[in-house]
């Protein structure tokens, strides 16, 4: 499998930077609004996808998305291959100031081998679909014990024109401090990075943990689609 989307084009020093100040950083334009709209309608495939969740059954929300099967459609596993690179590089950094005694490999299917021989080989590559009033809870995407610490949702469909509402929301809870809370503002096609669980943050003396959740907020109109890229999988 060959990476359709050059990634080197991309300023990963300014995302990283990003990452490190914000918690979050947007990848304008990541997909077209073509290549958008083709994976938004191919939720009704049901021969690429291995499970589906209705997410008020679980106490998640209102909802539902669908987990892809392997093998993962060319565009997902295109995204995946070329994404992770530049982010194992963040996430290895990340773990060196936090003290967390563990290392990313710099190829994706050198992490999947480590998830594999660990008994999480189900692919988490997820697409997900709102409609008016649907909401998804604050949560963390861990499915293991193998996570790698940075996943990336892109909004398929297009603001005001296909929804209203159904912001991507993002906050922080840093020690004996109230929780922090960003609204990512996201155009089709654009894709955010943000932390499954954690990052570090710099004090007064020296870095610390705070913990990451992320969750949409009540779709007030219309319907809403998202591809969520996690890179490690689960059992």
């Amino acid at each position: 499998m060959t990476n359709k989307y050059n990634t080197e084009k991309i300023d990963w020093t300014s995302i990283a930077t990003e990452l490190d100040d914000f918690g979050f950083a947007v990848l304008p334009k990541l997909l077209s609004q073509a290549e958008s709209r083709q994976i938004a309608a191919s939720y009704a495939d049901e021969s690429q996808f291995r499970k589906q969740i209705i997410m008020a059954k679980h106490g998640f929300g209102r909802g539902e998305y669908k987990y892809y099967s392997y093998p993962l459609p060319d565009t997902i596993q295109s995204l995946r291959l070329a994404l992770y690179p530049p982010l194992a590089k963040v996430a290895n950094r990340w773990n060196e100031l936090m003290g967390i005694k563990i290392f990313y490999p710099d190829h994706h299917q050198a992490f999947l081998e480590r998830c594999h021989n660990a008994g999480q080989d189900r692919p988490t590559p997820l697409l997900l679909q709102y409609g008016e009033g649907d909401y998804n809870c604050l949560h963390q995407d861990i499915y293991g014990k193998h996570v790698f610490p940075l996943q990336v949702a892109v909004l398929l469909s297009q603001p005001r024109d296909d929804f209203s509402g159904g912001e991507f929301v993002l906050t922080e809870q840093r020690p004996r401090m109230q929780s922090r809370a960003e609204v990512v503002s996201l155009q089709q096609g654009d894709a955010v990075i943000f932390p499954v669980s954690q990052r570090p943050v710099k004090g007064s003396r020296g870095y610390y943990r705070v913990q990451m959740r992320h969750g949409v907020s009540r779709l007030r109109s219309g319907r809403r689609n998202t591809l969520g890229i996690i890179f490690h999988d689960s059992k």
